[in-house]
């Protein structure tokens, strides 16, 4: 793989696992499955081992997503020199990060909807809320993750790549 992307949020059960099904599902239709690997975590152990949240998968499946096999895992120090892009979800995880993160590192951590356009700054946590917040922040993904995905095959020329 010649790109690696990381996505993170708090637990590893809503945003950041979305984002990852979303990322793989466009990597997968750009035919780049060979050149891009999609992983996700969480900044907290909470939910280690656990399934994404039924209501984050619920609204994936309406839309042909599946991400049932997924299992939240929590930020280790490594994904910090493996992951090109670790991308997180919102500004206390992304502060998170940056207090973990190596200096030689920092250039490699984002926000998630830097990579998207009129959605504001911070994909919002839908855990305490109802289905409507989840369907909401899969539409941010959505976008973000087409930017994304743009962005990377665009700096990494992985477009020419292709057969």
């Amino acid at each position: 793989m010649s790109v690696r992307v990381l996505f993170v949020c708090m637990g590893n059960i809503c945003r950041s696992p979305t984002a990852h099904a979303l990322f793989h599902e466009a990597v997968t239709a750009a035919g780049l499955d060979d050149e891009i690997a999609v992983d996700s975590a969480g900044t907290h152990a909470y939910h280690i081992g656990n399934p994404p949240d039924a209501r984050a998968t619920a609204t994936a499946l309406a839309r042909d997503i599946d991400m049932t096999d997924l299992r939240a895992r929590q930020v280790c120090e490594a994904d910090f020199e493996q992951f090109d892009y670790v991308v997180a979800m919102d500004r206390d995880n992304l502060s998170l990060l940056e207090a973990s993160c190596p200096p030689s590192r920092q250039d490699r951590l984002s926000l998630m909807l830097d990579w998207a356009v009129g959605w504001g700054d911070e994909v919002p946590d839908p855990y305490y809320g109802g289905d409507e917040g989840f369907i909401r922040v899969f539409d941010m993904l959505t976008q973000a993750s087409q930017g994304l995905l743009t962005h990377i095959a665009a700096s990494h020329d992985l477009m020419s790549r292709r057969p």
